[in-house]
């Protein structure tokens, strides 16, 4: 399930910086439209191997049950840091991604 969650941060941080505005300040400068597009593919394909993890680890019935609720808890997360902590909300997501292969290790 930590694994699931750490891609799911990383997943919606990424879409969140596929929009103009929060893009422009985490990162100070305006995305073109190829970031733009590669961050959007970047974060659906890290929620699809999150669902991935999910259900490899626990099975359809349960891991689906697991992925929705570890889907609503970052993103939570990430809402609550978002408006008062972006740089922090930033950080955390390299440390998710960084830290997935570990907790992909430790799965299995």
């Amino acid at each position: 399930m930590l694994l699931g969650f750490l891609l799911c941060y990383g997943g919606f941080t990424a879409l969140c910086l596929s929009m103009d505005r929060h893009h422009t300040e985490l990162l100070g400068r305006t995305p073109s439209f190829r970031r733009r597009q590669g961050m959007r593919i970047t974060g659906w394909l890290l929620l699809a191997l999150s669902l991935w993890a999910a259900v490899s680890a626990a099975g359809w019935g349960l891991g689906l049950v697991q992925w929705f609720a570890v889907l609503m808890l970052s993103g939570l997360l990430l809402v609550l840091l978002l408006p008062y902590r972006p740089r922090l909300a930033l950080s955390l997501a390299g440390v998710s991604l960084l830290a997935s292969p570990v907790a992909a290790f430790a799965q299995y």
